[in-house]
């Protein structure tokens, strides 16, 4: 995918959009959503942390889904399952910093701010949070 000069991906759901304010909307509605199901104590928050770990393990099968690695199931996933399977990591990481009092936004700007400092100092600064 190509940037804009502005640095921002022109397909890119997060990138200013309705639709990029609805992911963060959706990420407070299912903190709201678990946090009224199953509580807000130590306990809970562990799960919702460990809810990562399971996810990720969906995105190492999918990838060996994907390779045909275990020859008697042969190819079950495609490259499109393991990157669904990704933003399922990316979603359940960003609900558990919400869950932790975080603000989401702020954490992924966060990341990538100290991720671009280190391609390049100098364009660390055009990376801000909300």
């Amino acid at each position: 995918m190509t940037s804009t000069p502005n640095g921002k991906h022109p397909r890119d759901p997060a990138n200013g959009t309705r639709a990029g304010a609805e992911i963060w909307e959706t990420i407070d509605r299912a903190r709201r959503w678990l946090d009224d199901a199953n509580g807000t104590d130590r306990a809970e928050m562990s799960m919702r942390i460990v809810k990562i770990a399971e996810e990720y393990g969906e995105v190492a099968a999918a990838w060996v889904g994907s390779t045909g690695q275990n020859p008697r199931k042969g190819i079950t996933h495609t490259q499109q399952d393991v990157v669904a399977e990704l933003g399922d990591v990316a979603f359940t990481a960003l609900v558990a910093a919400a869950s932790l009092g975080a603000d989401p936004r702020k954490v992924l700007a966060d990341v990538a701010a100290k991720v671009a400092s280190r391609l390049d100092p100098a364009e660390a600064d055009t990376i801000q949070g909300p």
